[in-house]
């Protein structure tokens, strides 16, 4: 992901996440740390033959531990194996920033990404009460020891 990125992702969060759509400040705040000798984050994009933005993933690493901070897909590419694709690009970065383990929260009602986790090897470790806002929505933690990687396949 690049600076020139950041509008056609701020349009598919605003699409996918109406309630609780990351601005553009934290966008750019992300983006400043995923350059350069000190990286502690990676953010791609992936885009559609016509070249329309269609799906884009975060994750952000320190001190051995990686935190997916956001996977998103279009919704005219949800089963296409795209997220699978984002979060295997997501977990080799989290081998190469040397992260043990690979931490993500996920909404409790979004039943599709956490059937993507657990093929990832995720487990649930815990809850965070009324993290999503508006409307009080718990997450569901889950964790993958980086170890595990090994030998997961993506969907497509």
């Amino acid at each position: 992901m690049r600076w020139w990125d950041i509008a056609p992702v701020l349009d598919l969060e605003r699409e996918l996440f109406p309630d609780d759509a990351w601005s553009e400040g934290m966008f750019w705040s992300e983006l400043a740390h995923a350059r350069g000798p000190r990286a502690s984050r990676r953010y791609v994009v992936a885009e559609a033959g016509d070249g329309r933005l269609v799906g884009y993933a975060g994750l952000a690493s320190a001190g051995g531990l990686g935190d997916v901070q956001t996977i998103a897909v279009a919704r005219d590419q949800w089963g296409t194996g795209l997220g699978a694709r984002l979060l295997t690009d997501l977990l080799q970065h989290a081998t190469a920033f040397e992260c043990d383990e690979v931490l993500l929260e996920v909404r409790v009602d979004n039943t599709r990404a956490q059937k993507l986790y657990e093929r990832f090897g995720f487990e649930p470790i815990g809850f965070r009460r009324g993290y999503y806002q508006p409307g009080n929505i718990d997450a569901l933690v889950m964790r993958l020891n980086v170890q595990d990687v090994q030998g997961t396949e993506s969907d497509g």
